[in-house]
């Protein structure tokens, strides 16, 4: 599902679906740059994570390390729980639990705006994981207040777990796409229940 166009990476969405709201898309994209059913992953090296933040508008990670490149891809894959728990199946505690650990490594600030408003931002020391985990957190919280952060989900189907944005009147979808990770479960579903034949 990702696809290159020059050094750009564009995310297609499964089944041409709408991708998540603004205040979401960095958090989708974090995650979606592990294709788990494609075997692709765009944080791979140190290369493609300044690709990311370059992208995205983050502090390009100039002196980076092999330590916060893993700190960042293990932060990713824990909010993909995170989505997953919105579709239904239960946050693992220990990612609760890592979860609260790097969130604490992106603290928040509360900026007033000149009309006015009030939003958090993330204190960047400098170093990418703090920000990349602060600006991620800041926008879960901007989700969180709009009413969308729940509708942020990853695939249940565990050979896909696609994070994508579900724009369901009812908000109850489980698969990134009915049409393959939906039917193939069905179909799963199907296969089990069938009682074998007794001839």
């Amino acid at each position: 599902m990702l696809a290159l166009a020059g050094n750009v990476v564009n995310m297609r969405q499964p089944g041409d679906r709408a991708p998540a709201p603004r205040e979401l898309a960095l958090v989708q994209d974090l995650i979606n740059t592990n294709d788990i059913e494609g075997r692709r992953d765009l944080l791979a090296d140190l290369d493609g994570l300044r690709a990311f933040c370059v992208e995205h508008g983050l502090p390009e990670p100039v002196a980076s390390t092999d330590e916060e490149l893993a700190t960042v891809r293990r932060f990713r894959e824990l909010l993909r729980d995170a989505c997953q728990a919105h579709a239904g199946t239960p946050l693992p505690a220990g990612s609760e639990r890592e979860l609260a650990e790097l969130t604490a490594r992106g603290p928040l600030c509360l900026r007033i705006g000149s009309d006015g408003s009030a939003y958090a931002t993330p204190t960047v020391p400098g170093a990418v994981p703090a920000a990349l985990i602060g600006r991620v957190c800041a926008d879960v919280l901007a989700a969180q207040a709009a009413g969308t952060w729940p509708r942020l989900k990853a695939c249940a189907a565990h050979g896909c777990r696609w994070a994508y944005y579900d724009h369901s009147p009812a908000g109850r979808g489980r698969w990134c796409t009915m049409s393959i990770c939906g039917s193939r479960a069905k179909m799963r579903s199907y296969r089990a229940g069938r009682a074998p034949d007794p001839r």
